[in-house]
């Protein structure tokens, strides 16, 4: 385990196990179904105090209702991780391709700057 950026684990451009799991569960979690299931679960929240059921069950559905927030806010701040990271090596490419340019040369900063906003992938 390293307490290193979440974007830079993994090695070379290879995902990590957690990676792969964090962007596969971000992405069921913006989906239609994931919303449904939080309806689902609010409702039964609502259903189980209103129907005077034990307090148990409240109990039960209200862990259920913090776990699932509990893990929202992890993938939340995971996903915000990377992002962020990803802004700065945009950033830093421009600048490292700013400043060769203005230094009249094109070289390794215009390639790392085409690779990093992903020119060759929009043609």
């Amino acid at each position: 385990m390293t307490l290193g950026h979440p974007a830079e684990q993994g090695g070379s451009g290879r995902l990590s196990r957690f990676a792969k799991l964090a962007e596969l569960a971000s992405n069921f979690t913006s989906s239609p179904l994931f919303s449904l299931l939080c309806v689902l679960l609010v409702a039964a929240f609502l259903a189980v105090h209103f129907a005077g059921l034990d307090e148990s069950w409240q109990h039960l559905v209200g862990d259920a209702m913090s776990a699932v927030a509990l893990l929202l806010l992890a993938l939340l701040k995971n996903s915000e991780r990377r992002a962020e990271h990803a802004i700065q090596l945009k950033l830093d490419a421009i600048a490292a391709a700013l400043l060769e340019q203005q230094e009249g040369r094109t070289g390794q900063a215009h390639k790392d700057l085409r690779e990093a906003i992903g020119i060759e992938d929009r043609r």
